[in-house]
This record gives C-alpha cells, structure tokens and sequence, in this order.
C-alpha cells in the first residue's frame, strides 16, 4: 500500500501538493541531499522512494545498523562507478539516519559534499541531535506532519478497497465503533494501522456472503492492549518540559497525565523522580519548604518497591507539586550568586568570619570582630557577611516571594532586621558603600 504517487501521499501537503518543495523537487528532476524527520509512520519511506524513482538515478538502500565503514567504501565505490560508466547518480536511502555513527557519516560527507551521492535520510528523531553539523548542513530537512485519523481511516480504507496492493480479496467491513477502536489503537501510526488491520481480517471468519465484518469487540481483542509509543529523544525532553509546566502552572490534571504519558512508554522513573526533586527547589522552595522532603520521600518510595507499585508514589507527589505555592526565589538567588561569583572570582574571606583554630591564626586577625548573633538580643547583628569587592547593587542575592511559607519566613526575618537588608546603600565618610 505505499503510495505510488504523489497523490496517494496523505497528511503532508505541504510537502507534497502541487507547487509544494518535494514535488517541485521531483518535477525539476534535479535531486538535493535530504532528511525526511517525522513521527512514525507519516510516509518518510515513502517520500524517499518516490524521489527516488527519477531518471538519470540509481536507488540503494544503506543500514546503519548492520554496516561499517568498510560499507560505506563499497557503496561510494558503487556510486563512482555508475557515475564514471553510466553518468548515473547513486540515491542512498538510510533509514533511521539516527542510527549512523559519527564514523559512517565522515565517511560519507565528502561523497555528500562532491554530489557524487544524493542522501535521503528517514529519522523519527530530531535530527540536530543525532547527524553531524558538517552533514547535516548539506541536507535540507523536512518535517513531516503526525496524520490525523482521518488520514488513517483513508489509508485503512483505500487499503480495504484495494484488490491487488490491500486486502480487496478478503472482503472485510468495519463500522465505526470498530474503527473507532482501531485507530485508537494505531496511535496515528499508518503502519500500525495496516499490520492491525491486516491481522483483523486474517482472523475474522467471513459471513454466508463472503464478507467479514468484525464488530467492535472483536477489534478490540485483535488490538489487545494498545502498543506503548516509543520513547525518542525528542519526545524525552518534550514530555518532561511538559509535565515541569504543568507543575509550575499548578494543573494537577495535565500533571498526572503527563507523567503516565512518560512512565506508560518506558520512561525511567527515577529520572522523572530526579527531575521532581529539581522542581521543588526550583519552582516551590520556600513556599512549601516540606515539598523538597515529599520529593525525596516518593523518589525512595519508588526505588523499595519498584514498578508499576512506585508509579503512584510518583503521582502522589506530582499532585501534591502542583497544588503547592510557587516560588522560584531560590532558583534566582542562586543563579545571582553564581554570576556573582564568576564576574569578581575568588573574593577573600572577610577576616572577622574566619575560622581561627590556632594562635597564629588568631594572631593574624584571624575571627576578631565577629559577634556571635546567639549572644545579643534578637540574635542578629547588623553586619553583611559577603566579602568585600562586591557592588552594593549586586548584594542583594535572596529576594523572596510573597507565597505561601516563604512569605511567613521572608516577614519574621524583616521584621527581626528592621529593614536592614530592604534599606538603601549606604555611604560612609571614605566614599565606600556601606552595607545593604
């Protein structure tokens, strides 16, 4: 059932309509190095075959998987032949381009960059990730679109209809609730639509007419238990950014969705356990200072007793991180400290906050001065610690928020300080800022 033309190419218009960049491509009969990127089952194959039927070309196919480098010579080998013999240009198709190794592709890159070879490569995975820049700079990439299931239906259709490609010859029927079914099952994968489908009606006994019709129920026990999409790398940091921000915007819903999207489909628990204990400094912190402890607690929960029983340690806390008051001071204090620290290096240790162990040491100056804040009332003293050599204008690292405990902590500290910390900079007689 691959389409054998351009016509027969569902859901990616944009790359296939008249006027759009393949068919133009094909049109002008002139071939450029590509990569076809896309979910599974959209039809990166098939765009790469029907470049490839052009005159003038020769077609190979390559396998990263099962090929080496010395692969690689022969099929340039191959290609410089037909060019020198035949005026024929080599079109190689790697699937999953994904797959080739950084050896594979220097030595293809030089027979890529001379013409000698027109690569199409396939990738359900994001190709900057994977393809070296040097090559992937000499193809132009192109996104295929996720079909819809109406495209699926089509496919499933046309494929019912079709009596020399499909399954025309074993007459089968489906209603709606049994394509309903179906496509769910697919996952918006046509060639997991085709192998199911072709299974429905292989084990469908045919009626007194000669047509099968299975109901609902039937396709039902055909597709089992939907097959878990695979996890890319792509979709690795887009469902983890997904489920951060659903925390972050406080939806307990979409939070446990996503996280049985990632943990459904392979996904290793303890590195979204990692990635919630982040969260809880980063995005709750003081507002909810016992969420970093809940988060340590879940990610130990998980690592006694496993899968899928740790599962709902895991969902308990997603819920508990999004119903929490938010508040990212701790993320951005951090990060001003660290900017602190690489623009003015090293900064000596003021004296009076040393440690003096020894007599030389404490000879030295080595702690005189320093008031021991549990000895005054109130116990705070009105004295910076920072070190000398930092701006006035940079001192104020922690600002705190408003939310939840932070706002209750942030308010007693205030009041205990009596503005020391929100007063202005000072400035004494030698011209020096004082502290802030």
């Amino acid at each position: 059932m691959r389409p054998r033309t351009w016509d027969e190419v569902l859901g990616q218009e944009h790359l296939t309509a008249p006027g759009a960049p393949l068919r133009q491509l094909h049109e002008s009969g002139q071939l450029a190095s590509l990569i076809f990127w896309g979910p599974p089952g959209t039809g990166k194959t098939s765009l790469a075959v029907l470049l490839s039927n052009l005159p003038g070309y020769a077609a190979e196919r390559f396998s990263a998987v099962l090929a080496g480098v010395r692969d690689v010579r022969e099929v340039v080998e191959r290609a410089r032949q037909r060019w020198m013999r035949q005026n024929l240009r080599t079109v190689l198709f790697v699937d999953e381009i994904r797959r080739f190794n950084r050896a594979q592709q220097d030595a293809f890159l030089p027979h890529v960059e001379a013409g000698r070879i027109v690569l199409l490569g396939a990738t359900t995975e994001n190709p900057s990730f994977e393809v070296i820049p040097a090559l992937l700079s000499r193809c132009g990439v192109h996104v295929l679109r996720a079909l819809t299931e109406e495209h699926l239906r089509s496919v499933g259709e046309r494929a019912l209809a079709d009596g020399e490609r499909g399954l025309g010859s074993t007459p089968t029927q489906l209603d709606d609730e049994g394509w309903t079914v179906l496509l769910r099952h697919a996952a918006l994968d046509a060639r997991r639509l085709l192998n199911t489908l072709e299974m429905i009606a292989a084990t469908t006994p045919p009626e007194q007419d000669g047509i099968r019709r299975p109901d609902a129920a039937w396709v039902a026990k055909v597709c089992a238990r939907p097959l878990p999409v695979h996890l890319g790398r792509e979709d690795h940091y887009d469902l983890i950014s997904a489920l951060h921000k659903s925390l972050r915007g406080s939806d307990p819903h979409a939070a446990v969705y996503w996280l049985a999207r990632m943990l459904e489909t392979g996904e290793d628990p303890r590195y979204v356990a990692r990635r919630l204990i982040r969260f809880a400094s980063e995005d709750v912190g003081l507002a909810d200072p016992a969420a970093l402890h809940h988060a340590n607690a879940a990610a130990a929960a998980y690592q006694f007793v496993g899968s899928p029983e740790g599962h709902l340690a895991l969902a308990q806390l997603v819920v508990y991180l999004a119903l929490c008051p938010k508040s990212n001071s701790i993320y951005q204090a951090y990060d001003r400290a660290a900017a602190v620290v690489h623009e003015f290096g090293p900064l000596a240790v003021p004296l009076r906050i040393r440690n003096a162990p020894t007599a030389l040491m404490e000879g030295l100056g080595y702690g005189k001065g320093y008031v021991y804040p549990h000895s005054v009332s109130g116990r705070w003293v009105a004295e910076s610690y920072l070190p000398e050599g930092i701006p006035m204008e940079r001192r104020q690292i922690y600002l705190p928020s408003d939310e939840g405990k932070e706002k209750d902590l942030s308010s007693a500290h205030r009041r205990r300080t009596h503005g020391f910390y929100d007063a202005p900079p000072a400035t004494t007689d030698s011209g020096e800022k004082g502290p802030s």
